[in-house]
This record gives structure tokens, C-alpha cells and sequence, in this order.
């Protein structure tokens, strides 16, 4: 279904049953544009102020943006210059009732993994999470991860995450397109964070009609670069990707964006053989893997690879047999970066 209504909001799907629901679905698009306009202007009367800064990362479309890993920098990058930092999450598809990535989501699981110095709170109330951040762990910062809708919520700095592979899907609302608030939301960002960005990509464009929208906004470059590869079961352990050139290989992941991933796994030089393209935030079982180890061992293949973000899901499974590669990536800023650091400057003391 998901896939399908995907078609339909870029086009692709031209039946007639599919352009009848492709009117329906716009004309609940206007109605869902008007509700998020109201409610947006009415939170943002009187914002609730939190008891600490706060930097706040969203996005203003579904979808994989690179938001976690902003994220993740930043909290390090704070961090390291000696404040006590939070980060405040929803944690998307999350169970209470389950340990590891399932009890917490798989995005803050990672977060947590990465980051173990930065405590992340897991819950819807944002606000009641920030009490707990700051009465608990004595947290100055806080990173309030997709913050961009939480328009209840005073902001220091409104960080925006835009993938420029994709920044604003077929322009409209949702459920008709990637949406999720008027492109005008984004005169509230103070600062941009291109993401998804390769060599030689030209930007222009992109940057023009930011500007055009938010001229005061700073527009910062990044990308995602491979810092190694490890194994599943040796998670602190970084390996040296070198090994990898000239391989084939099978390759599975339940993101956002699964094109950036492969994208990735091939500037490596690794020839993927096979991808399996899960569902963003997919809740894998133990056959899913087995299936993916079968199909690797029926090829003759001896290397699969997966995201950062599944992995915290797959340790769980207690899978036996097969080794399974974690790509690790980091984000990298590589253009505007001081100017980037200046402007979290006039908040917090490095």
C-alpha cells in the first residue's frame, strides 16, 4: 500500500481507480495543510519554555533526511566541548513492554549507542522529557530530535534537515505528497543542513529557493562518509573498509533512504549482488534474516551488510551463523562549518 500510494503521489500510477484517489488524496491535503496551518500559529502564541536551551532538528517532508545523524553530531560536538547534554526523542514505533531497540525505538537505540555519554529520554511528551533530562541528569542542552512540529515548544535554534536528493518531494502536503508542513514552516529554520550531497552535485537551485524563503537562514553543506565497517556481534570494534573492494555482497536495510545507503556500500567498491529493501523502521524477525543468510549462502556470497540502524534491531534476534558487516557512517560538515560553529556559539560557551 505504502509503495503504491507512493506511485500515485509522484506520478507513476496513471490507471483510472489510481487518478481518482489521487484527487481525494489532494483534496485531503488542502484540508490537512489548513489544520497544521491553525495549529501551528496557535502553539506558537505562547510556547512553553523548557528550563534549558534548546536546539531543535526536523525536517519538513517523510522520510530519511540524515536527521539522526545531525543528531548524533551534535551531541558529540557539545558534548566534547564539556556541556551536559539530552536528547529528547519520540522514539518512532517503539514498545515499552520489549527490551533493547524495540523497547526504545530504533533511531535512539543507535543514538544510545553511539552517544553513551549523552542520555536519550524516550517520550511523546517532550516536555515531560526535558524535566526528566534536566531534573535527572542535570542537562543544559537540549536536542529535541524532529522538532520542527513541535510547535508548543520554545526553541533556541531550529535546525532543519533537508535531503537534497529529495528536499521537497512532489511539493505537496501530505497525504497526497512528503509534506508535513507548508513550505513556508521553513521561515522559522535558523539554520539549513543540506544532507545526502555527493561530489560535483550542483546545489544552485536548492539554495536559490531556500534563500528565497528564508533569506536570514544559514545554509550549510553536509555529507555522509564511511568511517568503517564492523561486525554485528563486535559493535566497538571499527574495521578498515578496504577489505570490501572488488566483493560481492548482499545488502538490507529498513530506512528512510535505502538509495543513500547503497550509494554508500558502492563508493566502497563493493558490487552489491542483492538488496532488500525493508520498510523505514521495519520490526524484523528472525526469518527475515535467515532468508536474507539463505539466499546469501544458495549465491555463494559471504558478505552481507546492513545500517547502523538495523543493527540495533538485529543484535536482539540473537541470529547465529551468519556475519553480518554494520556500515558505520558519520556526518561531515564541508561547507560553511565555522560559520555553523559561530552561530552555536552565540548560545552555548565552547
Amino acid at each position: 500500500m505504502k509503495e503504491y500510494l507512493y506511485n500515485l503521489a509522484i506520478g507513476k500510477d496513471k490507471r483510472f481507480p489510481g487518478e481518482v484517489l489521487k484527487g481525494v488524496l489532494f483534496v485531503l491535503s488542502l484540508v490537512y495543510g489548513v489544520v497544521v496551518v491553525a495549529l501551528a500559529g496557535f502553539y506558537r502564541i505562547k510556547p512553553v519554555r523548557l528550563g534549558a536551551k534548546v536546539i531543535s532538528v526536523g525536517n519538513i517532508t517523510l522520510g530519511g533526511t540524515g536527521k539522526t545523524t545531525l543528531v548524533e553530531y551534535l551531541s558529540a560536538k557539545l558534548s566534547l566541548a564539556g556541556n551536559k547534554v539530552g536528547v529528547l526523542t519520540r522514539g518512532y514505533k517503539r514498545d515499552s513492554r520489549r527490551a533493547g531497540a524495540q523497547g526504545m525505538g530504533d533511531e535512539p537505540a543507535m543514538l544510545a549507542k553511539q552517544l553513551p555519554q549523552v542520555p536519550v529520554i524516550v517520550d511523546k511528551n517532550r516536555v515531560r522529557a526535558a524535566q526528566t533530562a534536566i531534573r535527572d541528569y542535570a542537562c543544559g542542552i537540549l536536542i529535541l530530535d524532529d522538532g520542527l512540529q513541535q510547535w508548543r515548544i520554545f526553541k533556541d535554534l531550529e535546525i532543519v534537515a533537508i535531503d537534497v536528493s529529495n528536499p521537497f518531494g512532489n511539493y505537496r502536503m501530505l497525504p497526497a505528497g512528503f509534506l508535513r508542513e507548508p513550505l513556508s514552516a521553513l521561515k522559522r529554520a535558523d539554520i539549513f543542513v543540506l544532507t545526502q550531497i555527493y561530489p560535483g552535485q550542483n546545489l544552485d537551485s536548492l539554495t536559490a529557493r531556500l534563500s528565497r524563503i528564508n533569506a536570514k537562514a544559514l545554509i550549510v553543506e553536509s555529507s555522509h562518509k564511511v568511517e568503517g565497517v564492523s561486525r554485528i556481534d563486535q559493535p566497538d570494534k571499527l574495521i578498515n573498509p578496504e577489505f570490501l573492494r572488488g566483493k560481492p555482497a548482499v545488502i538490507f536495510s529498513g530506512i528512510g533512504n535505502p538509495e543513500g545507503f547503497q550509494r554508500s556500500v558502492g563508493d566502497l567498491g563493493v558490487k552489491v549482488a542483492k538488496f532488500h529493501k525493508f520498510p523505514d523502521h521495519y520490526d524484523y524477525a528472525p526469518a527475515d534474516i535467515l532468508q536474507i543468510a539463505k539466499e546469501a549462502k544458495e549465491n555463494n556470497l559471504d558478505t552481507v551488510i546492513t545500517t547502523q540502524k538495523d543493527a540495533v534491531k538485529i543484535r536482539d534476534l540473537g541470529i547465529k551463523g551468519l556475519e553480518i558487516l554494520v556500515l558505520e557512517i558519520r556526518l561531515s560538515i564541508i561547507k560553511n562549518e565555522a560559520e555553523f560553529d559561530r552561530r552555536l556559539r552565540e548560545l552555548y560557551s565552547f
